[in-house]
Parts: structure tokens; sequence; C-alpha cells
């Protein structure tokens, strides 16, 4: 069913939930996960003229490499494994590289971001289900609310509901 798997990665700890998922699936189906950081170069367009912009966009890079190789290190000895950095939009990048590469599915945390923050920004996540040409499986990384096995709930580009819910978390 999956041959090719997108897991976008912030270099964040809780992201791991999501890449678990990943290369479990990548472990039932004998996919190949690509996991991908996006330097989001425009997040830091307020810093001050002086900086050195080519030296941000080096850390901005080294930080995006590191993160990739440590989600490598995660994964089991029997998944493929590409990893790509690249810069851009988060969202539009995340979508483009799912065509790109011909990716089947996207495995990607949500932050559970709320209020009147996520009303005014948007989300990185609701963006990608919203424009994926491919189904995406969300899983909850929000460290308030981890449990010892993570709820993940599907959606495809159409807002179609897939079931991924692990019913042994239910009463």
């Amino acid at each position: 069913m999956y041959d090719r798997i997108l897991v976008p990665t912030d270099g964040s700890p809780e992201v791991e939930r999501a890449l678990e998922y990943g290369f479990d699936l990548a472990c039932a189906h004998e996919a190949t996960v690509r996991i991908l950081y996006v330097v989001n170069a425009a997040s830091y367009g307020g810093l001050p003229m002086e900086t050195a912009w080519e030296g941000i966009s080096d850390a901005l890079y080294d930080e995006g490499q590191n993160a990739v190789e440590r989600a490598r290190d995660l994964a089991p000895d029997d998944v493929s494994v590409e990893t790509g950095v690249l810069e851009g939009s988060p969202n539009r990048v995340i979508v483009e590289e799912a065509s790109r590469e011909d990716c089947d599915l996207i495995v990607m945390g949500t932050h559970g971001r709320g209020g009147i923050d996520r009303l005014l920004l948007g989300s990185v996540t609701e963006r990608v289900v919203r424009n994926a040409p491919v189904p995406v499986l969300t899983v909850r990384v929000d460290p308030a609310e981890a449990t010892d096995k993570p709820d993940a709930v599907g959606t495809d580009s159409a807002d179609r509901r897939i079931t991924g819910v692990d019913s042994t978390d239910r009463a």
C-alpha cells in the first residue's frame, strides 16, 4: 500500500512520536521513509540588518542536518531511510516534496497549538492536510497530552477521516 513515506521533522524530541509511526508503517509495508527538515528562513526576517545572513543560513542548515541525522539514527535497521534539508515555507515545501518524491503518505506531528495563536498564524500540519496530494497521518505530539501510546488520526487531502486511533487506550 505504501512505498514511500514522508516524515517532516523540526528536530524536536516530540516529533519522535511521528517518526515512530512512520517507521512502523515502513516496516509493515517494506517502504522507504524520507525524513525532511525545512529551513524556514522567513521566520528570521526580523533580525537586524547588521546580522550576517550567510552565517545564519549556515547555522539553520546545520541545525536541519543534525535533525535529520538524529531522526535517521532512530530508524530500525530494516527500514530504508532518505533525508533532505530544504529551504522555504514549511507547508509548501512538504507538499511539493511529497509530489516530487512520489510519496504515498505523509506522517507528521501536531503541536497542539490552539487559541488566538493558531487562528492568526495557522498550522503547518493543517495546511499540509488541506493541500497534500496524498493522505496525511497526523500524530499528536503535544508533550502535555502525551500518553504511553499516541493517538493518531489520519486525514487525506479531501478531509475524509481515516481510522488511525488505537482503541486499546479507550475505556
